[in-house]
């Protein structure tokens, strides 16, 4: 492979992106458990790979989750990814509070 090759294909490769979802269910009586579990299987169909979920008390006993994850940068917007968890019953809303390019 000649360098200038080498340049062109390293200038192409796009970088993965971490993203930090906060879903908030629809009540507090909802299992985390199983939003976690249904998030995450979406977040993996949708190509991502989920690093770190936490819970943040919100107020009045509702706990939202927000989990961390991984992935590639030419996948573009996460709004379709959105789109799917806003479908569940157990989600009230769903909002990306930051999205970083991964360093390494």
């Amino acid at each position: 492979m000649s360098v200038l090759n080498a340049v062109s294909r390293a200038r192409t490769k796009m970088a993965d992106v971490v993203v930090t979802l906060k879903v908030m269910p629809d009540s507090p009586e909802v299992d985390l458990k199983v939003v976690e579990k249904k998030v995450g299987k979406l977040i993996a169909e949708f190509g991502g790979e989920v690093g770190k979920v936490e819970e943040e008390p919100v107020g009045f006993g509702l706990v939202a989750l927000k989990l961390f994850f991984v992935m590639p940068e030419a996948k573009g917007s996460t709004e379709p990814l959105e789109e799917q968890i806003k479908t569940l019953k157990e989600v009230g809303s769903v909002d990306v509070v930051d999205v970083r390019r991964a360093i390494g």
